[in-house]
């Protein structure tokens, strides 16, 4: 295909040549009969009279738009001056390739060749982003006229994008293809170049937090191992300030504000084809709290009421977040008390020698300003509502400023837009206020194709289908088929956030697996229906109520290799169960009060036997901590679960006892502990009704450079299942039926990958049963507390 370079031999991160040799020529032609029209002498003014004037060239535009735009009128008299103004307006409007006005007596005539229209518009050279993306960054269209101005913009939009990417050595040349009927066809031809990765993120400065740890609080990455797969490793220039920020808020948060950051550097390698970022940072001292206190200067508030709502301790290491935290505690008490436009002002005192900061809450009454209306644009596909509701404020309440930065927070944790802006200005009055929040949708939905593994199941592929904004409801929606090797999984789940507008989410969850694994000596098919409904009640306290329906039955597989108490469980055939239920969960990880602490309350029981085959209580209780130690290098982790099963009626089926996975108790195979039938040459894991496991772990760098993503830890756990109360152990040869605590050491290896993070374990049991079965090594995908 041959392309005019209409717009230039080269175009380098997308710089437009002028458009034509011939348009160079044209316009000095021009200006020469410009000059010839203007007076030689500033002092003598020459005036011209036009009875006719002539247009030529103009095929689109009519005589009176391109009249109209010249700025000239039949039959007025106009100046040298006034036809130079003429020409440049004509040149300036875009919409001519070349112009010359030039007079004939009394005749002025206006010669002009006009712009072609785009035929189409193509991309030559691209991989990294498609037709379509592009297509929406460049305001050239088709059926339009051309402007070359316009098109070194949008070569300029297009640079831009690769160069966000990482690719500062793209090139953009626009060109054309002359077509018939002044046409042209505008091709941008695109060379992409080579992602310019951060090869080196560092900091200078820091005394307290290694290099490592920063790295961590960073949104952009070091290229490690999977560079290809990981784009946050590629230089952005504007990435920088949102690193800046996160860099101050987690100083901040810890203590440290004094922290400040001079500078932040960013060299090409001497290849280009690389950066070394590095930030210059003073971290200062770390304050504490000094002084709590609360004042008020509203007559009937009682600010000892209020400051026994503040949390924050003196001597406690000092964070804007919980003074936040306790401002916003106060304000709900001022809302249950009847008290409108309190406002709670923090006033700091420092105190330099002792390394403190007394905070001193004043109560005030604030502006009698309300809210009169939240307007809300960009949101094409999230209706009004879902963000509305994000508001603790409607129309006609009083104004709270903290509690519209709050809801900003919350609108941009939905992760529904790429951004979202949060403003407020003044209304029809000076005691009215109008909210503006400004959104840019992005994609919420994902398809996923890939495959599983796990060390019960097997190998298998999974389909899944994620929207996490379901028709623009703000609802999660998730599809699932896993054909696992030895395990089958059809799910459908579904949450609604807001039931009828309040702080309730109603779930619903449908799956059916079938089952066929090694670990058991039988097939299994289950099919489950379970809604609930969850809503918080407390701070940090959230309540879960649900109701489940359980069909499942264990099928026979061969009856060689299964032992008298699994067939007395088969033989039982299907069996439903149907429960009403409930979760309580504590959870300080959500309010971030100390961001090096963590803390995981459970607590839930099961009721079945309304209808169905099984009569039962299922107790289940979790407490899980964290804690990070040594500058934040080392995190500790401990927990402590358990669980009891308590039957009344129906048969108490090895699948409705609990049985230990790795997960729970590492160091053995699922079902690897706990009571088993070895009746004959049979040894069948048999679950069991009671069962208690603490587990003890420490995560720590093990010296490879932090882009690789792996670290090291040692574990300890310690756990028993026992009690085979209310079970058909008839033709059995029970043991382990009282049970005993196991003992497991071990060391793992943790490591980051595009596909989630890996937990590698190594294990050697320190105590357990000559019929247990161990396991020494075993991989997971590592989960999260």
């Amino acid at each position: 295909m041959r392309h005019e370079n209409g717009l230039g031999n080269s175009v380098r991160s997308s710089a437009v040549m002028p458009f034509s040799r011939s348009l160079r020529s044209a316009s000095f032609c021009v200006m020469l009969s410009i000059a010839w029209l203007v007076p030689g002498s500033p002092g003598q003014a020459q005036n011209y009279q036009f009875s006719t004037i002539q247009i030529e060239g103009n095929n689109r535009i009519g005589d009176s738009a391109v009249l109209s735009r010249a700025g000239i009128v039949r039959g007025r008299a106009v100046s040298g001056g006034q036809l130079n103004d003429a020409y440049q307006n004509l040149q300036a409007s875009g919409l001519f390739e070349s112009v010359a006005i030039e007079p004939r007596g009394g005749t002025l005539v206006i010669s002009v060749v006009e712009y072609p229209t785009i035929n189409r518009i193509s991309f030559e050279g691209n991989a990294r982003i498609k037709d379509d993306a592009l297509a929406a960054m460049i305001g050239s269209d088709a059926r339009r006229v051309f402007n070359p101005t316009q098109a070194e913009k949008d070569a300029n939009s297009i640079a831009e994008a690769y160069s966000n990417d990482g690719r500062i050595s793209a090139r953009v040349q626009p060109k054309i293809i002359r077509r018939s009927q002044n046409r042209v066809d505008l091709v941008f031809e695109i060379f992409e170049g080579d992602n310019v990765e951060i090869e080196r993120l560092s900091f200078v400065g820091n005394r307290v937090y290694s290099d490592r740890r920063l790295r961590r609080v960073l949104g952009t990455k070091q290229a490690g191992l999977f560079r290809a797969l990981i784009k946050r490793d590629t230089f952005v220039a504007q990435r920088t300030d949102l690193d800046r920020q996160m860099l101050r808020d987690f100083y901040n948060s810890r203590g440290y504000v004094d922290m400040r950051i001079s500078a932040v550097n960013a060299q090409l390698t001497e290849e280009r084809d690389g950066y070394f970022v590095q930030f210059n940072i003073q971290e200062g001292q770390q304050f504490k709290f000094g002084d709590m206190s609360v004042t008020s200067t509203i007559n009937g508030v009682d600010p000892a009421v209020y400051r026994n709502i503040v949390k924050a301790k003196s001597g406690g290491v000092y964070s804007p977040t919980l003074v936040e935290t306790d401002i916003a505690r106060m304000e709900r008490q001022a809302i249950r008390d009847g008290i409108d436009f309190m406002r709670i002002e923090p006033v700091i005192t420092r105190n330099d020698r002792d390394l403190t900061l007394d905070v001193e809450y004043r109560i005030t009454r604030g502006p009698r300003v309300f809210v009169e209306r939240i307007d809300i644009e960009g949101n094409t596909t999230t209706m009004d509502r879902v963000v509305r509701r994000q508001f603790d404020s409607v129309e006609g309440d009083p104004f709270n400023p903290r509690e519209i930065r709050a809801s900003a927070e919350r609108i941009r944790a939905l992760d529904y837009f790429e951004t979202a802006e949060v403003n407020a200005r003044e209304g029809s009055s000076a005691e009215q206020v109008v909210i503006d929040v400004n959104v840019v949708e992005k994609p919420t939905g994902s398809l996923n194709f890939g495959g599983s593994f796990s060390s019960t199941d097997g190998v298998g592929v999974a389909v899944s289908f994620a929207e996490d904004n379901f028709l623009g409801r703000g609802q999660k929606l998730n599809l699932t088929v896993s054909t696992a090797e030895d395990a089958k999984r059809y799910g459908l789940g579904f949450v609604e956030p807001s039931l009828l507008g309040r702080d309730v989410a109603f779930g619903l969850n449908l799956d059916y697996v079938e089952t066929n694994s090694s670990y058991a000596t039988f097939d299994s098919e289950r099919l489950t229906f379970s809604p609930s409904l969850s809503f918080p009640v407390s701070e940090n306290g959230r309540l879960q109520l649900r109701y489940s329906y359980e069909d499942f039955e264990m099928i026979a597989r061969d009856p060689a290799e299964h032992g008298p108490v699994i067939g007395n469980d088969i033989a039982a055939g299907s069996q439903t169960a149907s429960s009403v239920g409930y979760t309580f969960s504590y959870d300080t990880r959500r309010a971030g009060i100390d961001p090096t602490t963590g803390m995981l309350l459970q607590f839930g029981q099961d009721f079945a036997g309304l209808g169905g085959d099984a009569k039962f209580v299922k107790t289940t209780a979790k407490i899980v901590g964290e804690k990070q130690i040594f500058n934040e290098e080392i995190t500790l982790r401990a927990s402590l679960e358990g669980g009891a099963l308590a039957w009344n009626e129906g048969t108490n089926r090895v699948v409705d006892r609990f049985l230990l996975a790795p997960s729970i108790m590492r160091g053995f195979e699922a079902g690897g502990i706990g009571p088993r039938d070895q009746s004959g040459s049979f040894d069948d894991p048999l679950g069991g009704n009671l069962y208690v496991v603490a587990r003890f772990e420490a995560e720590f760098p093990i010296g490879l450079p932090e882009e690789y993503g792996i670290n090291g830890g040692v574990f300890y756990d310690v756990g028993n299942l026992w009690d085979l109360s209310d079970v058909n152990t008839t033709g059995g040869n029970i043991v382990g039926e009282d049970g005993s605590f196991r003992h497991v050491i071990g060391f793992s290896i943790f490591w980051e990958t595009p596909v989630g993070p890996l937990q590698f374990n190594v294990s050697k049991a320190l105590q357990k049963e000559t019929y247990d079965e161990d396991q020494s090594f075993e991989v997971t995908l590592r989960t999260q507390f």
